[in-house]
């Protein structure tokens, strides 16, 4: 059985409404619960797993190793997505999926979510789509790191994980949890440490964050969302 599936059920359903008797296939998924300090390779590239995972508490971040230490962070994950689902489909990984934050997952083999599939097509249709909505997010960091200057790339990434952890009931009035380091935000936004703290000095200074003992707070939403040029279509949270 799926613990804490709240996260998963409204990260899934939406515009589906799923039935009662769907929702209690979801939590009765057989998995395994596994804990993980933060730092942990989940999944490396080149692996060959046979099951995926649900990610029920913490923050994991998928991203490309390349020489050098070097890496480029494709994006963050909070409670309630299923990260690897590719895997399901893509025997070989060609991307890793590493813990921000300790961690409890739901890992499922790979067998049971195909039956699932087979067996409830709604619930293949809810994991299908949340694949896209993954795509689509993958696109726009893209486009984020290739055209945004370094504010509103950072101003993006707080727009766009402040409404994924909305969504799944994360948030409180205009703040929620936040605990990437400046190097991670480094990473995700392809810019230095050294330009990371010079652009969170600015969102600061012109009153559009507070960033504080690991919780981000908005402080003024529209200006924030001129900053970084931010349409949240590409999320499709509203359907």
């Amino acid at each position: 059985m799926i613990a804490n599936s709240d996260h998963v059920l409204r990260k899934l359903d939406y515009g589906r409404r799923f039935t009662p008797e769907e929702q209690e296939v979801l939590r009765r998924l057989p998995v395994q619960i596994a804990s993980f300090r933060a730092g942990h390779h989940l999944v490396r590239e080149g692996d060959r797993p046979k099951r995926c995972f649900v990610l029920l508490d913490g923050f994991i971040c998928a991203s490309k190793h390349l020489g050098e230490g070097r890496r480029q962070i494709a994006s963050f994950y909070v409670p309630g997505d299923i990260p690897d689902l590719q895997s399901l489909h893509l025997k070989v990984m060609d991307i890793a999926f590493d813990t921000v934050t300790p961690c409890t997952v739901a890992l499922v083999a790979h067998e049971a979510l195909q039956q699932l599939c087979n067996d409830h097509p709604r619930l293949a249709s809810a994991l299908w789509r949340a694949t896209l909505v993954d795509a689509a997010i993958y696109r726009e960091w893209v486009a984020t790191v290739g055209q945004r200057s370094a504010d509103a790339r950072l101003a993006h990434l707080f727009c766009e994980l402040f409404l994924r952890l909305n969504a799944v009931g994360l948030t409180e009035q205009n703040s929620c949890e936040w605990p990437m380091t400046q190097a991670e935000l480094g990473d995700a936004a392809g810019i230095s440490v050294v330009h990371v703290n010079r652009t969170l000095q600015k969102l600061r200074a012109d009153k559009l964050i507070q960033l504080s003992n690991k919780r981000l707070t908005i402080l003024d939403w529209d200006r924030l969302c001129a900053v970084a040029d931010f349409d949240a279509t590409y999320l499709h949270l509203d359907d």
